[in-house]
This record gives C-alpha cells, structure tokens and sequence, in this order.
C-alpha cells in the first residue's frame, strides 16, 4: 500500500490522492516524498494527461510532516549531518518546484500542465505547503477545517518552501502572523488574507472544472512573472524597509533573544526578499537546516510535539482497564476553578452537576460558563445553539442527591483538610459505590485527603491549573493506594476535554508547584538583597519564560503565596527551611499588597487594573546592592532553583517519566520552551557541567544549590537524561 496514488481518466485529468494507510491523518514521511514526485513525473509526462488535481483520500488534507524524517536526514548525514539535511530540505524544494513549473518552458512561461489542490479539510505545515505550490487552491466550506503553517510553535519554521511563497504572496507583513505566531484560521479567512484560492462545496470537482479551462497565464506564479513586486515592498523599499525595521523589534520585543527559529525566519525572509526566488529557496533552506542543527529545535519537537502526543495519547495508562470515558460528572465548589471544570466538561459534552453552599453561589458559577460562551459569540467563535447546548449541560444546585449517577466528582473547594472532609462524606453518601472521586487540590497531599473516602483506590487527585479554560495541563496524582482504574479514569477524562496530562506521584506539592515555588522563593530572595525587580523579571524572560516571577506573584496574589509558606512551615516544623522570600511575602501581605486583584503588589495600577510599574516602596524597604549581581548568575539561580526540583521529584519517584517532567513544565508554568523542558535543558548543558555549576552556586548562595546525587553520578558517568530514562524518545529527537 502506497500514501500516495494516481488515477487518470478519459477527460485527461489525472487524480493523485494522499491516503496514509492506517492513519486519520495524512502525514509526510520520506517515502511518502518518493511517491509524490514519481507521481508527478508519471503525470507530467503521460501526453494524454491534460492536467492534475491533488486531493485527500480522507476526510482532511494533511496534518503536516513526521518529523522523523528530519532526523532521519540528519542521522544519514553521518558525520556531516548539516550537509545531509540541507541536501534533503533541497530535494522538497525541488520536488515542490516542479510542481509548480509544470513541465512548463521558463523563458516563455508555455507548455505547463495545470496543478490543483482540492482540499476536504483541515491543512498543516507541509499539508499547506505542498497546495502554495499548485497552480490554485480550492478548499471545502468546511468551518472546522483549519489552514496554516505552525511549525514555528514546535521551534521551527516552514522550511519546504511555505515561509518564501507565503511571503511574496501576501507580503512579509500580512504572512507574519501565520508565519510567526502559527496562526490556523478557517478556509474562508484562509480566502480572505488571500492563502487560497477558492471555497466551494465540492473541492475536487471545481478543481477538475479549473484544470479543464485554464490557460497558460493561469500557471504562472506571481514571483515568476517579469516585473515582479513584493506585496507591501521588498527590504530596499521605503515601505518594505519599515516593515522589516519593525519585524525585527517585534520579534525580539516578543522572545527577548531566547528562542532560535523566529529569528532565523525572519533572517530567511529578508535574506531571501534580496534575490530571485529560486535562490531564496536555497536561503530558506540554510536557515531552516541552521535551525534544525541548533540542540533547542531537537529538544522542543521532542518535548512540544513527540512527548505531548505521547501522553495525550495514552503512553502511561495503566493498561488492561476498559474505556472509562466520563459520563455525568459532579463538581463540588463553583468557585473560579470549580466553575472553569464545569465549562470544560460541558464543552465536551459530559453532563456536569455544579454544587455549591448556597444556590446564589452555584448559580454565579454557571454564569462563568454563559459569560464566556457570550464572548466566544461577540468573537464569532461560538453559535448560540452551541451556548445553550453548554449550558443545558451544567445543573446548579446545593443538593448533594443530584449526584446520583455521576461516574466521577472532582472537589474543587476551599484548600483546608477539614472542609474537603465534610463535602467529601457529603458526596460519598449519593454519590455510586464505583464513582471514582477526585480532589482539585494544589498542594495537600492526596493520600491524608483520601481518608475521608472508605475507598481510597478509588480516590485521585486531578489538579487545574487557572485559569482552566485556557491551561493546557492537567497533574493528576496518585495517592498511595490509588488503584489502576482510578489513574485511567482521569486520563481518560483529561483527554475528553481535550487537555495534556501528566501523572505523578503523591508528595507535598506533588510535580509542577514543587518546582514553581522554589522559582519565586529565588527570585524574591534575589530582590531581597537589593537586586532590582525589573532586573528579576528582565532575566526570566530572555531564559524565555512568558512573565518574569515577579510579576506571576502579582498575578497568582501574593497572599495566596503567604498562605501557603504559612501552611508549610506548620506541616513541616522544624524542618521548614526559613527564607528571605517569606519575609518579603509577609511584609507584603501586612502593606495590604496583595497583587493585581487589590490593584497595589510589586507594581503600581490604576483603576483598570493596567500595570503602572514596578512600586518604589520595594526599593525603599531592600535599597539597591552597591554592586548588582551578574546578569548569568542571575539566570542560572532561576534555572537551577527549578530543574534541581525536577531532578530530586525524579529521584524520589514523584516522576516516573521524564517527558512527563519536561511536558508539564513547559504547559503548567511556561518553563523555557525553547529548552525542551527542566530534563531536556540539562541535557544541553551537559550532566558533568551542571554538576560543576551546582557545586559554584552552592558555595556562593547555599545548600539548596547542592547538585542531587542523581545528577552527580549522571556528571560521573558521562549519561544524560533521555539516554538514561528514555532511549526511544531521544531515538524520536
């Protein structure tokens, strides 16, 4: 069986469709590149054939490349790998270039064979590629059909030709968006900026009718035509000029230096804006093999893409344990995180029963859900049959009986021990002897809360991240005797509502808020020692990270922070590690500076709540160090204070997988995308140089620099993270 085929017909139109055998979704692979161009060839040369139609054998055109063909390239190369990439990304362009010159002659722009795409629906990164290069592009009115090139939300960029023939399409200003930020937009916004050609009913048949009747100026691109100009003005132009000036602030304004593919697309734009097209090709590809041979590409395809659908997947259900897709849900608490749960669950069409202490209450809660679908309306994402399909989901009540015959509950009340008790027996009195229940909690440990439940197999903790409609992560953890079928029914629940999730072990803080805590503790200690707050937070976000810390703290509320260092050194007695940090929080908190919900914390706001600037009275309590530290030893107390987190959550067994650590970093707090994740980054840097850059923050800010002995053995042995814990996924990078 082949990915792609070729039919001809008596009219002379020569059908070619791209049907992956045993996939829902059509994806690149090398072999699948061989078959495209021999068909191509078959066509170009069979005289009876008047032109081609290029379509999908299911129900989408293609979802992009596998993107171990690229490392494939790479592995070929032997010890020349950037050689072979740039070699292979060559032939795409070689093989897209045919398509698009059709046989015809180059000087007089005759004798070409008219290519279409006809697409059923949603096309991605190669998938859009491959149509730019066709002679016209017809799609299916298809609303839930989705068209670009995200490459670059994985740290690439459209390297087989898409970033060159976008922009001289649309321009280097109009193409930014779907180039730089990934955008996917319908196929009849897709016609309005001017990406495709045609929306109709019926792709293939008004490709046929097309290829029927079109002439040979009907082939000819715009790039290939004499007098050529760039839509909104190449570099040299005035207008062009500024658009580039602009860009480029743009992207360094937004990445702050840290992530590789953006500037190097923009270097492949303007570079390639200079010369003839066929030469930007040969530009885009050196930029885009320069990418590719940068360790930080690897590290996110491996972890933002490889690892993510891995886990999304399934690659750590217990396995054995039939279908537990969730039925009738039950939320306790309709507070901001309870009524987030119930958005979601109801947009995935589960029926959910909102509860909470009074009927004023749970009904505010089920308002969230309406206030937001009135917006997705105003935006003209969301119809009004959707809003009251979702809302008919979602029952607001104060009676526990209404939890009859719900298959999962997930508390999301108050964080106190003694409150998720009382609605737990509440629930557990209703509720079905199999009905698996779940706690929302950020930082109690799952195993004391299940000794509320005369079933703690059946008990599990799901923990959201807010707000919850827009975090992609969901922890789910373990307590100690959590069954098996408990641990499958949130998977299968996460991925109903369409979230990642990772599984960990129960531990105080459990994954994620282990390693985000000692993040902020670090970067307040390094305020309090007379470190500029804006210095903090500049540092964060050029180690790539979406918000410096100290604006997150404003964000999260300062005093939930003071509540929670209060809670744990209660816990913990003795064996609590005091810190400047709690000072900081505490003296905070009795200012009334609880953050941005009371419009006063680390900055000033006025009444709209709008970021004035950082709050002098900081600066007045901890005065400037006389000498301030160095901007890379600021960094790495950022960094190393979160991946030695990771190292010791692994060593301890609250991980069990590594891509789980790497993945929810990266989309429960924003941790340095371009480095793959906490596990991924040491990797780069090497276990034997961490090692030593352990040993040297350690001896110059304290002990909870001192490197685990996991990654001090690592450091000895010469291994590394993927190599060590997960051969298949470093085989994957």
């Amino acid at each position: 069986m082949t990915d792609f085929s070729i039919t001809k017909d008596a009219e002379g139109i020569a059908t070619i469709t791209w049907d992956c055998p045993g996939k829902s979704m059509n994806v690149m692979s090398g072999e699948a590149l061989l078959q495209l161009d021999a068909c191509i060839d078959d066509a170009l040369a069979d005289a009876s054939v008047k032109g081609v139609v290029i379509t999908s054998g299911k129900k989408d055109f293609a979802g992009g490349m596998d993107l171990n063909v690229l490392a494939d390239m790479r592995a070929q190369a032997g010890d020349n790998p950037a050689q072979g990439l740039f070699d292979g990304i060559m032939q795409m362009h070689a093989l897209l270039r045919k398509i698009e010159l059709a046989g015809m002659d180059f000087k007089t722009k005759k004798g070409g064979k008219p290519i279409a795409a006809a697409l059923p629906g949603t096309a991605a990164g190669i998938g859009l590629e491959l149509p730019l290069a066709t002679h016209r592009i017809f799609v299916a009115d298809n609303p839930k059909a989705k068209l670009g090139l995200p490459e670059i939300l994985v740290g690439i960029f459209p390297g087989a030709g898409g970033t060159t023939r976008l922009v001289r399409k649309l321009g280097a200003m109009a193409a930014s968006g779907f180039l730089l930020e990934g955008k996917m937009v319908d196929p009849k916004k897709a016609k309005s900026a001017g990406i495709i050609d045609e929306v109709v009913a019926d792709p293939v048949a008004a490709a046929r009718a097309w290829v029927l009747t079109a002439t040979d100026a009907d082939l000819v691109k715009p790039w290939d035509a004499k007098g050529y100009k760039m839509p909104g003005g190449a570099p040299y132009h005035p207008a062009g000029f500024m658009t580039f000036v602009g860009a480029s602030a743009m992207v360094n304004g937004k990445t702050k230096g840290a992530f590789p593919a953006p500037k190097a697309l923009l270097s492949a734009v303007y570079e390639g804006a200079l010369v003839p097209f066929d030469t930007a090709l040969k530009i885009e590809a050196r930029w885009f093999t320069h990418v590719l041979m940068n360790p930080s590409s690897a590290a996110m395809i491996r972890s933002l893409f490889l690892n993510k659908e891995a886990l999304e997947k399934g690659a750590v259900r217990p396995q054995g344990i039939a279908d537990q897709s969730v039925k009738k849900l039950g939320v306790l608490g309709a507070g901001m995180m309870g009524a987030g749960i119930a958005l979601v669950s109801a947009m995935a069409g589960i029926e959910v029963v909102l509860i909470d202490a009074t009927q004023e209450a749970a009904e505010k809660g089920r308002a969230y859900s309406e206030a937001y679908l009135d917006k997705g309306i105003k935006r003209g994402r969301v119809t009004a049959d959707k809003k009251a399909a979702v809302l008919g989901q979602i029952t607001a009540t104060t009676d526990y009986a209404a939890l009859a015959g719900c298959d999962l509950i997930i508390e999301a009340v108050f964080e106190d021990m003694g409150v998720k008790a009382e609605v737990t027996k509440k629930a557990l009195a209703v509720i079905p002897a199999d009905c698996i229940y779940a706690s929302n909690t950020s930082t109690l440990p799952i195993t004391d809360l299940a000794k509320a439940s005369d079933k703690p197999d059946q008990f599990i903790g799901i923990h959201f991240f807010s707000p919850v409609e827009r975090m992609l992560l969901v922890e789910i953890i373990k307590g100690k005797e959590t069954g098996a079928r408990a641990v499958a029914k949130a998977l299968d629940y996460v991925r109903q509502i369409r979230k990642t999730p990772i599984v960990v072990n129960d531990a105080r803080f459990f994954y994620c808020n282990r390693c985000i805590i000692p993040y902020m503790n670090e970067a307040m200690r390094i305020v309090t020692e007379g470190t500029p707050a804006a210095m903090v937070d500049h540092a964060a976000q050029q180690l790539g990270f979406p918000v410096g810390p100290i604006q997150l703290t404003d964000e999260t509320s300062i005093d939930l922070g003071a509540k929670i260092a209060r809670a744990t050194k209660a816990a913990m007695g003795n064996a609590y590690p005091a810190s400047p940090a709690d000072d900081l929080i505490f003296w905070m908190e009795e200012q009334g500076r609880l953050g941005r919900k009371s419009k006063a914390g680390f900055f000033d706001y006025d009444e709209t709540g709008k970021r004035l600037g950082y709050w002098q009275g900081v600066t007045d309590k901890f005065p400037a160090a006389q000498q301030l530290p160095a901007l890379q030893d600021v960094k790495d107390r950022l960094m190393f204070a979160q991946v030695l987190e990771a190292v010791r959550a692994l060593e301890e067994g609250v991980l069990e997988d590594i891509r789980e650590g790497d993945v929810g970093a990266i989309l429960a707090w924003g941790f340095a995308p371009w480095s793959g994740g906490p596990f991924a980054y040491l990797d780069m840097l090497g276990a034997e140089y961490a090692a030593e850059r352990c040993d040297q923050l350690q001896a110059a800010y304290g002990d909870r620099f001192a490197c685990p002995p996991l990654l001090r053995e690592m450091a000895e042995n010469g291994e590394s993270f993927y190599q060590r814990f997960n051969p298949n996924a470093a085989q994957a990078a």
